[in-house]
């Protein structure tokens, strides 16, 4: 985390989160310790789904390959305050982002000012293609903390291959008005970061990309390694380069490189909850097929500590690779 990100962050913090934070740690590690399913303390990271919709159609994305095998919508205001109103006391950070494109939901700027008056450290992730100049200001406005735009490329040939739909010279304009509206408004947020995922087909980019953001003074680039569904040794998508993949080959299948070991902090310290009140164990539930219950009939402590999560959480610790979704973690 640069410097300033954490200084943004820090002044997010108060006693009662540091208190739960303390609860979440503790019972993870009392948890692994013990194969028990003990949770104290509510999450402390909690993603919602502003809208599953979405303009691009990426090859590995299930909105994009038009696979998502759930209800498709967007979140109302009321839902979002209803979760935020329970949780922000111990919330740490909250992701706009789960399937979709966020600038998408008609109400994302309420949703970012409601959770940042709750002094709640916000974030989101978009395809950039909606940022214009008025959305821009507005983003600024909003109190958005931190801000992630893809750019997988810097020419629209190599950008498209896996953006597809999407148009290149949007998102340098995204990023430029993102920029210029932080100057225009003499704001420090939000953190802008562009993000890479790299592919075998934009990795000869790597280096022009890294001198684009310089030149555009973004606040930060992240190169990361893409997330596939198709575990086929044909799939042609995955970089040469072994730094960016996180998958090895074996009989003739790609498995992640990373062993799986049978606990995950993340179960513990956070959730998902899709547009229409899902809660979820992860961001790699894509189906919500392991959903703990919703929103909208429980309280968010309830949910997380009920026979569902203690009957997944009891399958994670006694053999996590047998849970499909974890089969392409990289935690």
């Amino acid at each position: 985390m640069s410097k300033n990100l954490l200084l943004i962050f820090l002044k997010k913090i108060n006693l009662a989160k540091i208190i739960n934070l303390s609860k979440v740690l503790f019972s993870f590690y009392w948890s692994s310790l013990f194969n028990a399913q003990f949770r104290w303390g509510m999450p402390f990271s909690v993603s919602v789904e502003p809208t599953t919709m979405c303009n691009l159609k990426c090859p590995e994305c299930p909105v994009g390959k038009n696979i998502l095998n759930r209800s498709k919508g967007t979140i109302s205001f009321y839902l979002f305050e209803n979760i935020i109103n329970q949780s922000s006391k111990y919330l740490l950070n909250l992701f706009l982002y789960f399937q979709g494109e966020p600038f998408l939901s008609g109400n994302i700027f309420s949703l970012i000012e409601y959770a940042h008056k709750k002094k709640i450290f916000v974030s989101t992730s978009t395809n950039g293609h909606f940022l214009t100049p008025d959305f821009a200001e507005k983003t600024v406005k909003s109190g958005l903390d931190k801000l992630i735009i893809s750019m997988d490329g810097t020419t629209q040939s190599v950008y498209e291959t896996y953006r597809i739909g999407g148009n290149i010279n949007k998102v340098k304009d995204a990023i430029k008005n993102i920029v210029d509206a932080k100057i225009k408004l003499k704001s420090k947020t939000p953190f802008v970061e562009v993000q890479f995922l790299v592919f075998s087909t934009n990795e000869h980019q790597i280096n022009e990309m890294k001198l684009f953001c310089k030149e555009q003074n973004v606040d930060q680039l992240s190169f990361k390694s893409a997330q596939i569904y198709d575990f086929e040794i044909n799939n042609s998508l995955l970089p040469k380069n072994i730094k960016y993949r996180r998958y090895k080959n074996e009989n003739q299948k790609w498995i992640l490189k990373k062993k799986l070991k049978n606990r995950c902090f993340r179960l513990w310290n956070s959730i998902v909850v899709t547009w229409n009140g899902d809660v979820l164990p992860c961001c790699f539930d894509k189906d919500a097929k392991y959903s703990f219950g919703n929103v909208n009939n429980n309280n968010v402590a309830d949910l997380i500590s009920n026979k569902k999560f203690k009957n997944f959480a009891k399958q994670l610790q006694n053999n996590r690779k047998n849970i499909d979704i974890c089969n392409n973690c990289s935690e």
